[in-house]
């Protein structure tokens, strides 16, 4: 017979137990540096002399105790750094969550890189999921940085983490994810409210996230809608050009969205293909000249006549993304690749593959 007690399990009170002790230590180590200090300024007889070896040894037994005390607080603060940091990797993999490398026969690869130096996570969103519709991808960006900003990544992202797999349609995901948006943004805007006492950092009324919507289904069909975001590139063989050239929908906040939220066709993704989307942080970053990065050019470094991983597209676009900006790009940067290693019949010459639909007369 197996008897559970009830209570605190035993592998935690160690713990519980140990934090009034690190508490208690940390207080004790500065004040015994103060005891020393003063009791030898006023209980030891050297340190009443004026004689230059007395002056010597004083100044020797304070520098010994300021320096033990700005070890002790350097420590406590490399300390408090790395419980912030952890705080923040988990923050990390709760909002952006590491992807799976594959989902329904699609290689999946996905980074960001933040502008805020030291930060972890920041305004940019992305997510991929496998649902019953096809592999559903998201990829956003919310208008500023800081805690805001990323309060409403976590809206957007947790609502198209459920929409996802409830709606059958791509308009309804995204009727889902505007409805989610507005809902945070009420919320915010009663908590900066000026009754609270709170300075807001960026103004709900000039708020808004710039979004992109894809659906790949089974047969390689995309279908995406697109609310002020970038058009991802294409990888086809040495070929990188843009998934569509229609104009895209407003970004979600400030506009209400159009009754009629039908998909844009965007062809077919052929086997051996890869699909590059980014945050427009790409695009913008510039080098201490002004000029602007040129991402299909980086692209074009990466395929050849074998398809590059998506890993291998991310480390050469951040490489050059770091050497052209000098490693410090002005805003946040996200990009996530999808390859498509289904098996799939190559269409004939002339039919669909890289962002055009198949013609109806062949």
């Amino acid at each position: 017979m197996i008897r559970i007690k009830a209570g605190v399990p035993r592998s935690r009170r160690p713990r519980t137990q140990a934090r009034p002790r690190r508490r208690a230590l940390a207080l004790a180590l500065p004040t015994a540096w103060g005891a020393v200090a003063v009791g030898y300024r006023f209980g030891c007889p050297l340190a009443e002399q004026n004689a230059f070896g007395a002056r010597i040894v004083t100044s020797a037994v304070f520098f010994a105790v300021g320096t033990g005390l700005i070890l002790h607080v350097r420590r406590t603060l490399l300390r408090e750094l790395r419980q912030a940091r952890k705080v923040a990797g988990a923050a990390q993999s709760v909002l952006l969550r590491p992807l799976p490398p594959r989902l329904a026969g699609l290689h999946v690869a996905a980074a960001q890189l933040s502008a805020d130096r030291g930060a972890s996570i920041g305004g940019d969103l992305y997510e991929a999921v496998a649902t019953e519709h096809g592999v559903r991808v998201v990829m956003g960006d919310v208008r500023g940085h800081g805690l805001a900003a990323i309060a409403t990544a976590a809206a957007v992202l947790g609502s198209f983490r459920e929409a996802a797999h409830d709606e059958p349609e791509l308009g309804r995901v995204l009727g889902r994810l505007d409805r989610a948006l507005a809902r945070h943004l009420r919320e915010r805007a009663r908590t900066e409210h000026p009754s609270s006492g709170l300075d807001p950092d960026n103004p709900v009324a000039e708020e808004f996230v710039t979004l992109l919507l894809l659906e790949i289904a089974g047969d390689g069909e995309v279908r995406a809608i697109n609310c002020g975001h970038p058009w991802p590139y294409v990888l086809s063989g040495a070929r990188v050009a843009p998934l569509s050239a229609a104009d895209p929908l407003p970004p979600l906040g400030p506009f209400p969205l159009p009754t009629d939220l039908t998909a844009t066709d965007c062809g077919r993704l052929l086997d051996g293909e890869s699909l590059v989307l980014f945050t427009d942080g790409a695009e913008d970053a510039r080098d201490a000249r002004g000029r602007f990065f040129s991402l299909p050019e980086a692209l074009g470094k990466t395929v050849g006549d074998r398809p590059a991983s998506p890993q291998a597209v991310l480390r050469t676009v951040f490489t050059a993304l770091l050497h052209h900006t000098n490693g410090r790009p002005a805003d946040d940067i996200a990009l996530l690749v999808i390859h498509n290693a289904r098996t799939h019949q190559r269409a004939p010459s002339g039919a669909g593959g890289t962002a055009r639909a198949t013609p109806t007369h062949p």
